[in-house]
């Protein structure tokens, strides 16, 4: 099981040499599980709109059937991922990270992100 960055997604999507070669492999087991959070929507939908992802346009319109077809799981931001990540020690100011460390304490999922700076939070990662 494991929990996808928002460019972890991105990078499975677009066939991006930058995915870690261990998250590459998790991601295209047929065993495992791989889930995408409600709040990687958000993310890529915001960077979308604001102009950091202008080439997303497709893929912001059919996310969530483009990750149902890939075999991904999606997971819903519920209250106690919510109450978790706003309660994060630590300074870390990317919303989007702090949901994602949430919901990977919460439901006990690693994330494959290349960004080190989850473990200081305690999250599994794999990259």
């Amino acid at each position: 099981m494991v929990l996808l960055d928002t460019h972890a997604l991105i990078w499975w999507m677009t066939d991006d040499d930058r995915l870690g070669g261990d998250a590459r492999a998790m991601i295209a087991d047929p065993e495992s599980r791989v889930f995408v959070s409600g709040a990687t929507a958000w993310e890529i939908a915001t960077k979308f709109r604001i102009g950091k992802l202008p080439s997303m346009g497709a893929v912001v319109r059919g996310l969530e059937l483009s990750v149902l077809r890939a075999g991904f799981e999606t997971l819903p931001v519920s209250f106690a991922h919510a109450q978790r990540a706003g309660l994060l020690a630590g300074q870390h100011g990317d919303p989007f990270d702090r949901m994602l460390i949430a919901q990977g304490l919460t439901e006990n999922l690693p994330i494959a992100s290349n960004e080190a700076m989850f473990e200081h939070f305690g999250v599994s990662r794999i990259w």
